[in-house]
């Protein structure tokens, strides 16, 4: 009997080797017969999640001979952008995957040149286009070839030698490009630059929000800003989230304006907003939260790239079509008083490199004044060292200050020579964190004495302000301050009314 279990327990064990060994063949045979997938030759240039969505707009389609069909206007576009990005990443790192799959042998031979040059030189080109202006000027009768001017094409370079920056460079410029199908997918035969003949017009300010001889005013009206950074106290860093809720942000506005306060800050995170995708349920709690701000007439500042920290110019257009889709839609909203470009962003220059951060802010301002003159933009330094970096971009200089006190007026002096533009105090604070991880730490007195001398300081200079924050928070996200329990519980306390709903001591000292 037992012999009898064996020889079948054999028997099926063999048979099942079998199976899988004929079902991984016939995978692999199915594979070969259908061909190389074209994502796995260059998996980030066709992936579904898009890494390259600059602007396009076709400005005419019209052939005089043979109408072009609606799917294959499609088909070039997507093949002409994959053209542009696969050449990109080959410049960046010199190597060839996918050229082939977009353009012809005649068009890869100045790229091959240009890679050759590169490796000899030890230099690598980063870089992107952001926009195209497209137009159809020839489709051909039996619909293998197609010739378009792509007008106004904005890009940037980055050029490194060794790893190391040597210099950046902006251009816009016309080409001429002839396409031409095959196996399917339209490639480059041509690519010719043109004279750049068009002017970009920009546009011009209603004048809702600005600036006139260092002051701040909102419809004409010269506006002092005192304000506050705002997260409700049980969603903090998730405020627009699954427990959004309108009517507790409605309370905390009126908490806010009976404070004497005007103004609020809020923060969108680039990834939970949906990146190049904007999520249209985000929207619609972002117009929540300022149709209400504005019915509290408390005014918002809206930094648009919290939590985004990659810069990389191959990763441009994904945060242009981000700030395109959130800003066109509140250009005109009468809430908004600035546009805030990213939260810290000096605290990625080391890891990131200065100047690959700065050329993505400067760009960034470009592409916020282009789809809305209508507010304010500022960006939010972590100190008042970085404060005067790309002064001339912005309209407001904004700084966070959490060092001593006593040091305040002579470092904010120093920075009053190099700056004239109207400054914010963009953030400032006190935790009161005394206690089991602390014990030494900041009482509730203690912070209440250092937002009276703060306000002191505030109305001596006149200078505009954001405190942080309303609320103490009963929970602080490990990706805000790491996992360490006395740098949450230090967080957790800055707040003028603590976990239990109840003012603390400070609060007399929200405003001056």
């Amino acid at each position: 009997m037992n012999r009898n279990i064996y020889r079948s327990l054999v028997i099926l064990s063999f048979l099942g080797v079998v199976i899988i060994a004929l079902f991984g063949i016939s995978q692999v045979l199915a594979y070969l017969g259908s061909g190389a997938d074209r994502s796995s030759m260059l998996h980030v240039a066709l992936n579904k999640e898009k890494v390259y969505v600059p602007k396009v707009i076709w400005k005419d389609t019209i052939n005089p001979g043979r109408p072009i069909e609606e799917q294959t206007i499609l088909d070039i576009e997507k093949d002409y952008l994959n053209a542009w990005y696969v050449r990109n990443v080959a410049y960046q790192n010199n190597e060839l995957k996918a050229i082939d799959d977009y353009y012809t042998a005649s068009a890869m031979q100045n790229i091959e040149s240009t890679i050759a040059a590169n490796v000899s030189n030890n230099l690598s080109i980063h870089s992107t286009t952001v926009a195209h202006n497209i137009s159809l000027d020839f489709y051909s009768a039996d619909g293998q070839l197609a010739v378009i001017t792509d007008s106004g094409v904005k890009a940037f370079q980055h050029i490194y030698q060794q790893n190391e920056l040597l210099f950046q460079t902006e251009d816009i410029t016309n080409y001429q490009v002839l396409l031409l199908l095959e196996d399917g997918y339209w490639r480059i035969r041509h690519l010719v630059k043109k004279e750049n003949d068009e002017m970009i017009t920009p546009q011009i300010s209603n004048g809702f929000a600005k600036v006139v001889d260092n002051k701040i005013y909102v419809k004409d009206k010269e506006y002092q800003l005192k304000g506050i950074n705002y997260y409700p106290q049980k969603t903090p860093w998730d405020m627009f989230g699954e427990n959004f809720d309108i009517e507790v942000i409605g309370q905390d506005f009126d908490i806010i304006h009976d404070a004497g306060l005007n103004t609020i800050r809020v923060f969108v995170p680039y990834e939970a907003f949906g990146k190049a995708k904007v999520d249209p349920e985000k929207l619609e709690k972002l117009k929540l939260l300022l149709d209400t701000a504005l019915s509290k007439e408390i005014m918002v500042v809206v930094t648009l790239f919290d939590f985004y920290g990659d810069y990389s110019v191959l990763d441009w257009t994904l945060t242009h079509r981000h700030a395109e889709q959130i800003i066109s839609v509140f250009k005109d909203h009468k809430a908004i008083l600035a546009w805030d470009v990213k939260n810290e962003p000096n605290l990625d220059f080391e890891s990131r490199g200065k100047e690959n951060v700065t050329g993505w802010l400067k760009e960034m301002i470009a592409q916020i004044k282009q789809y809305d003159p209508n507010h304010l933009i500022t960006i939010g330094w972590s100190d008042m060292k970085s404060a005067s970096i790309l002064q001339n971009e912005v309209d407001l200089v904004s700084f966070h200050y959490y060092l001593d006190i006593d040091m305040f007026s002579n470092s904010f002096e120093e920075l009053q020579k190099q700056i004239d533009k109207p400054m914010v105090l963009q953030e400032f604070g006190l935790s009161s964190n005394k206690g089991f991880w602390s014990p030494f730490g900041p009482s509730e007195t203690t912070q209440a004495e250092y937002h009276e001398q703060f306000q002191t300081l505030i109305k001596q200079y006149n200078v505009h302000f954001l405190s942080w924050t309303l609320y103490d928070f009963e929970n602080v996200p490990s990706s805000v301050v790491g996992r360490l329990p006395w740098r949450k519980h230090k967080q957790k306390h800055f707040g003028f009314i603590n976990a239990s709903g109840e003012k603390k001591k400070a609060f007399k000292h929200i405003s001056n």
